[in-house]
């Protein structure tokens, strides 16, 4: 399967009040879309996200989402005009509407890129870390500096400490200093760094190069990564095993076998 093939050109587009949606063959993009905002995410664009990756889960012939944005900004994290005298019960909203957004990145089925062109900070940069993979234009920084503005970023700190390890990530959040594309690289927080005009060839090239395994199987496998992630070794071995074995009966499973025994190219049935 070639990039061509996988992506191939937009079939649909769908503007909304703070994102566009478009089909690339198997392949969905979503794009931050408030540029004049620096893409912050305020509650009703993370509340849109969260609908559009609901949808997207049920999409049998999507099989990877890349996750973009407009302008020269990836994300600049919470909208801080919703940040100002507001109540305690206001605050847990956002706080709980933002969880619920991470949590749906890592649990639909289909792997979500990052296709990160600019700075990504406090919540933005927890959206990247959050994402199942992401690949980052040499221009782009990260940054957990809310301890700069009296507001430690303590769920972003979540999905930043699981990417990056402990010490790394109190750096950031204890300095609130930005950390350039080709450290994030080596720490871990992104997959690979390319010249700005190749990210989006380049992003899409790894979405296609998921894209050729059974979408069954994918999801089955996203699901289990995070589920033995934070288990001890034996723990996470016993829960393993028994999805190993549950994935071997699956038709997609005897197929690939099968393929790979007669090499040829499987079929997938997608169960």
């Amino acid at each position: 399967m070639g990039v061509e093939w996988c992506a191939g050109s937009r079939e649909y587009i769908e503007t909304m009040s703070h994102l566009m949606f478009e089909r690339e063959g198997s392949l969905a993009v979503i794009t931050l879309n408030r540029p004049e905002r620096r893409n912050a995410l305020s509650v009703d664009l993370m509340l849109e996200l969260i609908e559009r990756l609901n949808g997207i889960a049920s999409m049998q012939d999507v099989r990877a989402v890349i996750l973009a944005a407009a302008g020269k900004v990836f994300s600049s994290g919470h909208d801080f005009t919703e940040m100002v005298g507001r109540s305690i019960g206001d605050y847990r909203r956002i706080f709980d509407v933002c969880t619920e957004l991470m949590t749906k990145v890592q649990s639909i089925p289909q792997p979500v890129i990052a296709q990160v062109q600019g700075i990504a900070t406090a919540a933005g940069c927890q959206l990247v870390a959050t994402c199942d993979l992401a690949i980052a234009s040499s221009e782009a920084s990260f940054a957990t500096p809310g301890v700069k503005s009296g507001l430690f970023c303590s769920t972003p700190m979540v999905a930043v400490s699981r990417a990056v390890g402990r010490k790394r990530a109190m750096e950031m959040l204890l300095t609130g200093q930005p950390v350039d594309a080709a450290t994030a690289a080596e720490w871990g927080l992104v997959n690979r760094v390319v010249p700005p005009p190749e990210l989006a060839a380049e992003t899409r090239k790894l979405a296609c190069k998921i894209a050729e395994a059974s979408g069954f199987t994918v999801g089955l496998g996203k699901q289990a990564y995070y589920a033995q992630i934070d288990l001890d070794q034996p723990k996470a071995y016993a829960y393993a095993k028994e999805v190993m074995s549950m994935n071997a009966m699956a038709a997609d499973a005897q197929e690939g076998i099968s393929a790979f025994l007669e090499k040829r190219t499987p079929c997938w049935q997608g169960r």
